[in-house]
């Protein structure tokens, strides 16, 4: 059956070029939601005015890929005890959260949690918010698929592609 579920976890940038190339993964599509202004710019997200989180929405296969293992993956790739915040990027657009789409998500959200913070996997309070998907905005064009568009670029030599190499030596058998 086909799903989705929408996430943020820093910038949409690392999150879209490591889940694109997911067995099961169908398409990504990095935008901003859980604000409040209706199609909101990168700028106003950027300057903190709308209330929305860099996120991408994932569409999957779930035969091919659990929604355990994409939350999985989604809390290896970043570090969800930073509020408001992944490393450098500072702000509430880099928060951390899983936007559900429907209430078996929500739980199942819930329970992992939950049980990463009942092992103390991290050394700080998992700080992930858990809510449900609303104001969700594609982003621009120049967004999707930006790392394989922009190799060059500053940002994405020194943050998103070695993100991206570790998140590949990793999962490397969940590679497309």
């Amino acid at each position: 059956m086909i799903k989705e579920i929408t996430l943020g976890a820093g910038c949409f940038w690392c999150l879209d070029s490591c889940f694109k190339d997911l067995k099961g993964v169908l398409q990504t599509f990095p935008g901003y939601a859980g604000g409040s202004v209706v199609n909101p710019s990168y700028e106003a997200v950027c300057n903190e005015t709308t209330g929305h989180a860099e996120v991408v929405r994932v569409i999957y296969d779930d035969a091919l890929i659990s929604f355990d293992e994409i939350m999985n993956l989604f809390w290896w790739i970043h570090d969800p005890t930073q509020l408001n915040r992944q490393g450098n990027d500072i702000g509430t657009q880099y928060r951390s959260v899983i936007f559900y789409h429907d209430i078996e998500q929500k739980n199942r959200a819930e329970e992992l949690k939950s049980s990463l913070e009942n092992l103390k996997v991290y050394p700080k309070p998992i700080v992930t918010q858990i809510a449900p998907i609303e104001n969700y905005f594609e982003a621009e064009a120049y967004h999707h698929d930006y790392f394989s568009k922009n190799p060059q670029n500053q940002y994405c030599q020194f943050v998103v592609k070695p993100k991206i190499d570790k998140f590949k030596s990793v999962f490397e058998g969940k590679i497309k």
